[in-house]
């Protein structure tokens, strides 16, 4: 089960297949999108508490088995791993984590970015894969004016689902219309 039905006019980056043109910057322009819409005023340990506390509450709902961090610098604010997730996961959220805060721009969207010219970021000898991941999940948390201050993470589901998952939840805290909870 995924966490949003499957979008079925956006580029899927799980797929080997041909698609169509304007599906990638298309998905890549929704993300950006977010990237404006979910700005919080602050970011405290009670914030990430509560994002945290909202992706469980959803993951457990929705039975997804999934690792959840939310991490500020080098300190991990929450973590937890709802049944099926499995050690795998943890390696994705780690190097996931990583992507946004280095690139401060969603894991997917770095991945996507990579593919512009058809290729992947992957392609790339500078790119280190036993250190980042290039795959939806990790979305920075921006503070209005200051910036990423942290990331949240999301892995266990297919990348775009991991991705669209910390995006409700976000909403959610920040009392978005549409999203899964109440801030």
């Amino acid at each position: 089960m995924t966490a949003n039905p499957p979008h079925v006019t956006e580029f899927d980056p799980d797929s080997d297949a041909a698609q169509p043109e304007g599906f990638l910057q298309a998905l890549m322009g929704r993300i950006e999108a977010e990237m404006r819409e979910l700005q919080f005023p602050g970011f405290s340990a009670d914030d990430a508490l509560n994002l945290g506390l909202l992706l469980v509450e959803l993951g457990k709902e929705r039975n997804l088995p999934i690792a959840i961090d939310i991490t500020r610098g080098e300190q991990v604010l929450f973590h937890v791993a709802l049944p099926g997730a499995t050690p795998d996961n943890g390696y994705w959220v780690r190097a996931k984590q990583r992507t946004p805060a280095r690139y401060e721009v969603p894991s997917l969207l770095v991945g996507l970015r990579g593919r512009v010219r058809g290729g992947r970021i992957e392609d790339n000898a500078w790119f280190d894969q036993s250190r980042y991941a290039a795959h939806g999940g990790a979305f920075p948390v921006y503070v209005t004016g200051v910036g990423a201050v942290a990331t949240v993470t999301v892995s266990g589901l297919p990348q775009v689902a991991d991705h669209d998952l910390v995006v409700e939840a976000m909403r959610g805290v920040l009392g978005i219309d549409g999203a899964a909870g109440k801030g």
